[in-house]
């Protein structure tokens, strides 16, 4: 007596199906993808800067050819303003102070009710944006607006006495941080460098 006639497999070729209910097709298998290799601890890619731009190049690659830009003064003014605003940040962070603030506190606190008009045109801003940088320090209590004798529409400004001593404290750091930002340059470089800035026209 021969055997019983052995049915084909419907299962199909390749990966392995997992088992279903009756009447559904089986589900196939994804195959496992292959692991990527992990890359080596300090693999990560870091952009190829030149030592005109301040930063240090990549290890084993060249500086990164920066053209005409470092002969440029613009450039170096703007990498220069870059780094000094950058070091005044963390030298006046207990003040909350940035470099535009810190110069109303000094002109309003030299000229005792300086109206806003004539520190807004000594700061180079529109009355505007002036409006809202004396509220911001009227805020904080440093500054006050006082009727101008003889006119009750123009006020002058002056320094409260709490702004009287955050400028004083301010310029402390500041005299730290201009020593820092000048500490390759000699008394006499410093004082031509300041000199040459203020020929720059812009």
């Amino acid at each position: 007596m021969s055997p019983p006639p052995t049915r084909p497999s419907t299962r199909p070729a390749g990966p392995a199906a997992r088992p279903t209910r009756r009447g559904q097709p089986p589900k196939q298998v994804k195959p496992t993808e292959h692991a990527k290799p992990a890359k080596p601890a300090g693999a990560s890619a870091t952009r190829r800067t030149s030592p005109a731009s301040g930063l240090a190049p990549e290890p084993g690659r060249p500086p990164l050819d920066l053209g005409i830009l470092p002969r440029l003064t613009g450039y170096q003014l703007r990498l220069a303003q870059i780094r000094v605003f950058r070091h005044f940040a963390l030298a006046l962070a207990a003040f909350d102070l940035t470099p535009g603030l810190l110069g109303v506190l000094v002109i309003v606190g030299a000229n005792r009710g300086l109206k806003q008009t004539e520190l807004a045109q000594a700061v180079r801003l529109d009355r505007s944006t002036m409006v809202g940088v004396i509220d911001k320090l009227e805020a904080r209590g440093w500054v006050q607006r006082r009727a101008t004798a003889g006119d009750r529409r123009a006020h002058g400004l002056w320094l409260t006495a709490a702004g009287e001593r955050a400028l004083a404290l301010s310029l402390e750091a500041v005299q730290r941080h201009e020593r820092h930002i000048a500490r390759e340059l000699s008394a006499a470089e410093t004082k031509t460098l300041a000199s040459l800035l203020a020929r720059v026209c812009l």
